[in-house]
């Protein structure tokens, strides 16, 4: 508990500067985009700094920092949902053809992940869930760096060799 507004204040200052990381990683998990995860971490900041009349009710202020963020990032994702099917259209594009549904196009594709996956396999751990950050999860270098305890010239050099290795895989099959 703080004594102080100002007192608060500088704790919020330093808990947003230290897990500000791993506020960005939960509002992305909700929301899937990082610039809307800066915006909801931003904003999480403001509105707390706003809110400092609640200080004293505050027992566990990284908590109450992760909640604001995980709320306010659940309260965009259902705020973009309910406009996406009130200004959709659901004849909008029924009838164009998909060509990349065909069911040829689908065997090219599972074969060519299969092969990927095949190729991931035979890298050592640590560039395999590196390239898995990267490609799937969606996080950047730093991210990375701070997550495995390693330098991001270190990250870069993973990625490289990991896509490297699956394209000389996937050029290979051809």
């Amino acid at each position: 508990m703080m004594n102080s507004e100002g007192e608060w204040i500088l704790q919020m200052n330093a808990l947003f500067i230290a897990h500000r990381a791993q506020l960005r990683r939960a509002a992305f998990k909700i929301l899937r985009d990082w610039d809307q995860a800066d915006d909801v971490v931003h904003d999480a900041y403001l509105k707390i700094r706003e809110c400092s009349d609640n200080k004293v009710e505050v027992k566990q202020p990284i908590a109450y920092l992760f909640r604001t963020v995980r709320n306010m990032a659940i309260d965009q994702y259902r705020r973009y949902i309910f406009e996406l099917d009130l200004f959709d259209n659901e004849e909008e594009g029924l009838l164009v053809p998909d060509k990349l549904r065909t069911p040829e196009a689908y065997l090219m594709h599972y074969q060519d992940l299969n092969l990927v996956m095949k190729a991931l396999s035979k890298l050592p751990d640590r560039t395999q869930r590196v390239f898995e950050l990267y490609r799937i999860e969606g996080y950047t270098h730093r991210m990375i760096a701070e997550e495995l305890n390693i330098s991001a010239s270190l990250v870069n050099i993973l990625i490289h060799t990991a896509t490297r290795h699956c394209k000389e895989i996937l050029s290979s099959k051809t």
